[in-house]
């Protein structure tokens, strides 16, 4: 034969350029494909625990998160000042006792324990500060001395005590009313201290 024209492919063989021509099946199986056909089970475990860890990761990462903890209540939620009664002390002074208790949260510091009265002088014991904690009580002697009778005052209706308490959540300024036991007892004591002193 003899003639021009293309080369035709021999049977068996292909040509390269043409697309549609059909691949060998080994030239699929490249390198990866023939070492994993050995290991296709040690692989197909390893990617499934690859996912799994995978999975439980996102599973843990996006939980409900419990909320969080409420915050402590404030110092003056919680405490409580009550009268108790007078206490003898030396000719000039009055004395009395009070109860501080704490009902719950952290422990609450009293910083300050004053009066607002121009012409009385005041002391406590224990000196603040002084800490209680949640669950007890304490009790507190004051002691009231007249400065200056001009200014103390007369028949005190309700009577109170500047306390500054202090614990974890915040600091608080506060005024206690001691009650109409108190007013009695107080008024009674300086009238008879400013009599005293007018003789």
């Amino acid at each position: 034969m003899s003639g021009t024209g293309p080369v035709e492919p021999g049977e068996g063989t292909h040509d390269r350029t043409d697309p549609d021509a059909p691949r060998s099946a080994l030239r699929w199986r490249g390198r990866p494909f023939r070492y994993h056909g050995p290991h296709r089970r040690a692989v197909l475990a390893a990617t499934a625990a690859a996912a799994v860890l995978t999975g439980g990761g996102y599973l843990y990462a996006t939980r409900p998160q419990p909320p969080p903890p409420p915050p402590p209540p404030h110092p003056s939620q919680v405490v409580d000042i009550d009268y108790l009664d007078a206490v003898p002390g030396p000719d000039g002074t009055f004395r009395f006792a009070v109860r501080l208790s704490v009902r719950s949260g952290p422990p609450v510091t009293v910083t300050r324990l004053d009066q607002p009265y121009d012409g009385i002088a005041m002391t406590a014991s224990p000196a603040a500060p002084f800490r209680t904690k949640a669950h007890s009580a304490r009790k507190i002697i004051v002691t009231l001395g007249v400065t200056e009778c001009a200014k103390a005052p007369r028949n005190l209706a309700l009577p109170f005590l500047l306390v500054t308490l202090r614990n974890t959540r915040a600091i608080q300024a506060h005024s206690y009313i001691l009650g109409t036991h108190y007013a009695r007892d107080l008024s009674d004591a300086l009238q008879v201290a400013c009599s005293n002193e007018s003789r």
